[in-house]
């Protein structure tokens, strides 16, 4: 109860990047009708279609190079990391910098600019600590994780979702994504803890920003939990 009052009293900035992908877009979204959110910037290369007297769009087009966005970071109470693409869209080489470098690079230069800053990265069900999966999915993105933990931010999140059934459409998702659309009601009525709607996501990680748990990963069942709770 602490817990939910908190987070109704407290007002916060947040940065979102991945903001023309599915999550990204769902949490901004989410974030323009919740109250304690009262600021979102979203870092992105392209403006975006979504218009909300609380939103700002940031044109970046390195994302490997934050020098010029100090002032942009100690601005923000939390980045919600969003930003991805799938494996089958790239190859190895392009995965790893996007999953990985990106997200390190920007989480060194956010802890430099603004050692307070809550950082979330989104990653998956199935990522692997040991990054010896063969899987490149699993094994970069639990690269990324260990390399995020190392930074040693005072509130960072990893969400690790399931399945993510769209609640609204994204135009840039994968073919592979799209082929896969019809059958996310059966994978909910057979595995139904393995799956989990863009919503309800995007409600769990604002939540989890808002609130600072101690707990720093959360698996698709908590994650379902805590959107049900609010």
């Amino acid at each position: 109860m602490v817990l939910f009052i908190f987070c109704y009293i407290y007002r916060m900035n947040i940065l979102v990047t991945g903001a023309t992908g599915l999550m990204g877009a769902e949490v901004i979204r989410e974030a323009m009708k919740d109250n304690a959110i009262t600021g979102i910037t979203a870092l992105a290369r392209k403006p975006l279609t979504m218009q909300h007297p609380k939103l700002n769009t940031i044109l970046h087009q390195d994302f490997l190079d934050y020098s010029q966005l100090a002032p942009l970071f100690e601005r923000h109470d939390a980045c919600l990391w969003c930003l991805g693409v799938s494996q089958s869209q790239v190859n190895k080489e392009q995965y790893h910098v996007i999953t990985h470098d990106f997200a390190l690079a920007a989480g060194k230069a956010m802890l430099q600019s603004n050692p307070n800053i809550t950082f979330m990265f989104l990653s998956g069900e199935g990522a692997d600590p040991t990054e010896k999966s063969r899987t490149l999915f699993a094994c970069v993105k639990g690269k990324t994780e260990n390399a995020l933990l190392r930074l040693q931010f005072n509130r960072l999140y990893i969400p690790r979702p399931g399945g993510i059934r769209p609640i609204n459409k994204n135009p840039n998702a994968p073919l592979i994504y799209k082929l896969f659309l019809p059958l996310f009601p059966i994978f909910e009525v057979l595995t139904p803890s393995r799956v989990i709607n863009s919503v309800q996501l995007a409600k769990a990680m604002l939540h989890i920003v808002k609130t600072k748990p101690d707990q720093v990963i959360f698996d698709n069942k908590e994650l379902k939990q805590i959107a049900s709770s609010l």
